[in-house]
């Protein structure tokens, strides 16, 4: 501690540390406070880690502390609120009014969402001076809505947590009916964060993701005990009592909810919940789910790593190599058509079982596809593109998690993304309403109710996240009739909602899923260089999550298994990125790497 020297003002937002595990204690405000004082000690206590904002209340007249609801929403600012006083009112009729202005970046909403907002943040704080003759103190009794701090700040007080939900029928459909989906939320990491996430389990799915996923837990099912803590025991188990609305849940319903519990709770504690318990409202045991069962009964679909990363050689063909990263093995054809080489590929895509891959030509023109386990001759093109340039033709496919391939159409006189059933049938062209410019590049998400898109629009190209939603199965009609039925029935494909994922990113060249609600992204900022980084679906950003720099990157490839090593396509060839290393240089010569879907 300095003991001489002047003292300096510093700002709530800008601590040269604030992403350290630094704890900050509201102050009460001081007797005789100035109104700027109050603004000021009202903002600071909004970044303290106080569980009910009870300090910054005492800057607030009781009136305005039982209306203000802080839980509402965030506000997320770039550099924090600055404060400015206003004309209106004066000290003399006993009211002061200031405005708190800043650069929004994005908002927390009731639900614990965040979604990127990008302008200007102008609010007005409205003091007034209470109290008795001889005794009156300025008070805030307009404070602004909800919460508002720095993005700093909110790095350091939050964290990101996947909620997890249940594959809908509109979402994953039959086949994928037990596959879990994570639901991205912050919430306040240092206070009583299994709580805080269990609450937001049982409220359900975020707004966004609703339309796709379902819970387990019944409309309405809380914990009996609101305000009391969860903790786990020392051997890790964990006991939650619900309300009344869960008494009648069958045993299967009750291993359902308690798988949800289980994978949304894994990454909240340091070793993780072993065993999760469910009581009824009266104390009795609903059922008991250990950590080892849970997958038996609700399955991620990013839970089994791949057996191996795929790329293009110097000789066009499709070659996989093992993913383990200690593994020295040299890359081998797959088996099947598309390791021969006798169709020159592109771009390729595996399923996610890999039994089966896609494969572009090498103009660009064709999709074609076939097994990796058989000797079958090429079929017929499943997909053709008319574009006259080969950068404007078909772009490297995408396997989801129910086996259905996606692919887009970069044609610019007719540019289309397009779905093919289990990958093989007609093309079936997906609506995007909402979707500004043309798809330039497609990743679905293991979950398959997601998926990620490059759209390029005035020489710029950003990226995406939209909501999969299945309709109901249209007929079409036969070529050259008018409104007579098809031999086949067409499901509607849509994508909805969809919502920029690295807002600031002037410009997006590659990106990857790399989790559950997690991409990596390849691209720059104006004016910057190109960088790798790690980003949420939800467009937030997780910190230190930079990468290691790399030399023109091309492509790039992550696994939803967050613990395989990258692979990149770069002007050092294919290389990839083992945990806690540097790049590797896997072979000078080879393109388009890729994982399993």
């Amino acid at each position: 501690m300095p003991d001489s020297g002047n003292l300096k003002s510093v700002d709530a937002s800008q601590r040269p540390d604030s992403q350290s595990q630094v704890r900050v204690y509201a102050m009460p405000p001081r007797e005789g406070a100035r109104p700027v004082e109050i603004v000021q000690g009202f903002l600071e206590a909004l970044t303290s880690d106080d569980p009910q904002f009870a300090m910054a209340r005492k800057y607030l007249t009781k009136s305005a502390s039982k209306a203000w609801d802080p839980e509402g929403s965030t506000t997320v600012l770039a550099d924090g609120p600055n404060t400015d006083g206003g004309n209106a009112g004066s000290e003399a009729d006993d009211s002061r009014q200031f405005s708190l202005t800043g650069q929004q970046v994005a908002k927390v909403d009731e639900q614990h969402a965040y979604r990127p907002e990008q302008g200007t943040y102008i609010q007005s704080v409205h003091l007034s001076l209470v109290g008795g003759p001889g005794r009156k103190e300025w008070r805030i009794d307009r404070p602004p809505p909800g919460v508002v701090l720095g993005e700093s700040d909110f790095q350091r007080i939050y964290r990101s947590v996947n909620k997890y939900y249940y594959a809908g029928p509109s979402g994953a459909g039959a086949s994928g009916a037990t596959g879990l989906v994570a639901d991205p939320i912050y919430i306040r990491q240092r206070i009583d964060p299994l709580t805080q996430t269990v609450k937001a389990l049982l409220e359900g799915p975020t707004n966004w993701l609703d339309q796709v996923v379902d819970s387990r837990f019944g409309s309405g099912t809380r914990l009996k005990d609101p305000g009391k803590s969860l903790t786990p025991d020392d051997q890790n188990r964990l006991t939650v009592q619900l309300n009344s609305r869960a008494d009648d849940a069958s045993q299967t319903r009750c291993r359902e909810m308690a798988a949800q519990l289980l994978f949304t709770l894994q990454d909240l504690t340091p070793s993780g919940v072993e065993q999760v318990t469910l009581q009824r409202s009266n104390g009795s045991m609903l059922c008991v789910l250990s950590q080892s069962h849970a997958e038996s009964v609700a399955m991620r679909r990013n839970a089994e790593p791949p057996g191996y990363q795929y790329f293009i050689d110097e000789k066009r063909r499709l070659v996989r190599m093992s993913a383990s990263p200690e593994s020295a093995a040299a890359p081998e054809p797959v088996n099947g058509i598309l390791g021969t080489g006798d169709q020159p590929l592109r771009a390729a895509a595996v399923s996610r079982d890999e039994k089966r891959a896609a494969g572009v030509s090498l103009d660009g023109k064709s999709l074609y596809t076939g097994s990796l386990y058989g000797e079958d001759a090429l079929g017929k093109a499943r997909v053709r593109s008319r574009a006259k340039s080969e950068g404007d033709r078909l772009s490297t496919p995408s396997w989801d998690g129910r086996g259905d391939l996606w692919v887009a159409d970069r044609d610019p006189g007719h540019s289309r993304l397009l779905w093919l059933d289990q990958g093989e049938g007609d093309p079936v062209e997906v609506e995007v309403p909402g979707l500004d410019g043309r798809v330039q590049a497609v990743r679905v998400s293991a979950d398959g109710v997601r998926i990620a898109l490059l759209v390029e629009k005035d020489d710029k190209t950003s990226l995406w996240i939209g909501r999969v939603e299945r309709g109901e199965q249209v007929e079409q009609a036969e070529k050259g009739g008018k409104g007579k039925p098809g031999k086949e029935a067409q499901p509607r494909i849509s994508v909805l909602d969809p919502t920029q994922a690295a807002p600031r990113m002037e410009e997006v060249t590659a990106m990857s899923w790399a989790g559950g609600s997690r991409l990596v992204v390849v691209g720059r900022e104006s004016g910057g260089v190109q960088q790798m980084r790690y980003v949420q679906c939800d467009g937030s950003v997780l910190s230190g999550t930079t990468l290691p720099g790399l030399t023109g990157v091309k492509e790039i490839a992550a696994s939803e298994t967050e613990q395989q090593p990258l692979v990149a396509h770069s002007d050092d060839g294919i290389v990839r990125l083992p945990t806690g290393s540097q790049w590797q240089t896997v072979v000078k010569q080879g393109s388009s790497p890729v994982y399993p879907g």
